[in-house]
């Protein structure tokens, strides 16, 4: 199955538009209940603020939301939503939050605040692609350790762990699909060695 793109963690950005303050969080959400959650957290560090503006992507059921939260309707949450759809990005919440100047944007000055603030958050971010994995795990001798290593990370694999013990048992990730190959040159380096466990498919960076 095809990967997405999505963030890492959370990010802020701050951009200021004749005296207003937007504040924009960027986060990772994989559902509905963590992306309002990071909405309440927003909403309650920012209790002071006229307006918390958000919109998410969520892989989940396809889901996508947006909110105005009290601005002119279509000037704010569907511009934040427009920044992530842009970006390409999935399982994401981007809340801004505006601090009013004093001084009335119009809804042109608005959509170009909401926008820039949103898109600065989102390139902060740390993004990642996501994709379909398989976790592999093998217990290799002392003697075959390096070659065994070698043709992992040579395969493109990601190395996730090694523990040595009596032997060295070494772990990766790998796109789903992809591992039969990698195991068979193994197997062969090993040849009487049992082979690799692998892991259900799972969703993880990489």
């Amino acid at each position: 199955m095809a990967g997405y793109r999505t963030v890492e963690g959370a990010a802020a950005f701050t951009y200021e538009e004749k005296r207003s303050r937007f504040i924009a969080t960027a986060a990772h959400a994989a559902t509905e209940a963590e992306a309002l959650a990071v909405l309440e957290r927003v909403r309650a560090e920012n209790r002071t603020a006229r307006h918390n503006v958000y919109a998410y992507v969520l892989r989940e059921g396809a889901r996508t939301r947006y909110s105005d939260d009290g601005e002119p309707a279509k000037t704010a949450g569907a511009p934040v939503l427009e920044a992530i759809t842009h970006a390409g990005l999935q399982d994401v919440i981007v809340v801004v939050t505006r601090y009013f100047g004093g001084v009335l944007l119009g809804t042109g000055g608005l959509v170009r605040a909401y926008t820039a603030a949103a898109a600065g958050a989102l390139h902060a971010a740390r993004q990642c692609t996501v994709r379909q994995v398989v976790r592999c795990r093998l217990n290799v001798p002392y003697a075959l350790y390096e070659p065994a290593r070698r043709l992992v990370t040579q395969s493109g694999a990601k190395l996730e762990d090694e523990r040595f013990a009596a032997g060295v048992e070494l772990t990766w990730l790998q796109p789903a699909g992809e591992e039969a190959r990698l195991c068979a040159q193994l197997a062969e380096l090993l040849r009487t060695a049992p082979p690799a466990e692998i892991s259900p498919p799972f969703y993880a960076p990489f």
